[in-house]
């Protein structure tokens, strides 16, 4: 589906990763919360935040915001420069 990028996971959460020179990698986008399977956007609507896809929704506990926050901070120090 993304053949130009590599795929990250990590409990509920994933990240695209673009090819950045022959030295590694950069986030493409923004990580995401997983839901059904699928990249989610996170949305507000009348009765609050959500997580949505194309066809489902899941509220934006703390607890899914703090999975997502640890998930992005994570994945930005495992790719800085190591030299």
């Amino acid at each position: 589906m993304y053949g130009d990028h590599v795929g990250v996971r990590k409990g509920n959460c994933a990240a695209l990763l673009a090819p950045s020179g022959a030295e590694g990698f950069t986030i493409f986008g923004q990580p995401a919360y997983l839901v059904g399977g699928n990249f989610s956007v996170k949305v507000l609507q009348g009765d609050g935040h959500y997580f949505v896809s194309k066809k489902d929704k899941l509220e934006a506990t703390p607890e899914r915001n703090s999975e997502l926050e640890t998930f992005s901070a994570q994945l930005a120090e495992a790719l800085l420069p190591t030299a």
